[in-house]
């Protein structure tokens, strides 16, 4: 059987546990119109938010390493807040990586009026702390409360 050419054309590699990444990559087509994209969803491990730390960074590893295989990657985007975690590289074998806890604590401090924040997770999201370490980094002064919400993923795959 031949090997899979490595298509030539340079895309942006988005990458979630599930489908809720999409919303993700519908943001990055509105932004970045002429880019080209390819997206994966890893719906056959889903859920990553109940997995080890250990086991979700090896499943990220996994992936990036299968997009680099098959795509010419101008860039990577981790859609999931879990996968996040784990990999806060800002590159990945010479390719920038991004992934969502940045913009998402963006959002909330633009957001807040109140100085105080609640981050609703997975449970291995929460646990990180990296959402909470973040935004007590920026501003030492916010009252942020993480709470794991087990059925989260399953509620957004749901629609």
């Amino acid at each position: 059987m031949a090997a899979a050419q490595k298509t030539q054309q340079q895309v942006i590699g988005v990458f979630d546990s599930g489908l809720g990444g999409l919303t993700v990559l519908r943001s990055l087509i509105e932004a970045f119109p002429k880019e080209s994209f390819v997206y994966l969803g890893d719906t056959a491990r889903l859920p990553y938010g109940s997995k080890s730390p250990q086991t979700i960074r090896r499943y990220a590893e996994q992936i990036l390493n299968f997009l680099e295989a098959q795509y010419h990657l101008k860039s990577r985007v981790i859609a999931c807040n879990t996968a996040s975690t784990q990999m806060r590289e800002s590159e990945w074998k010479g390719v920038p990586l991004f992934n969502v806890i940045d913009p998402g604590v963006q959002a909330a401090l633009q957001t807040t009026q109140t100085g105080r924040i609640g981050v609703m997770g997975t449970k291995a999201t929460i646990a990180s702390r990296a959402y909470q370490d973040r935004l007590l980094k920026v501003n030492p002064e916010l009252q942020v409360l993480g709470v794991a919400c087990p059925l989260l993923v399953p509620l957004a795959e749901e629609g």
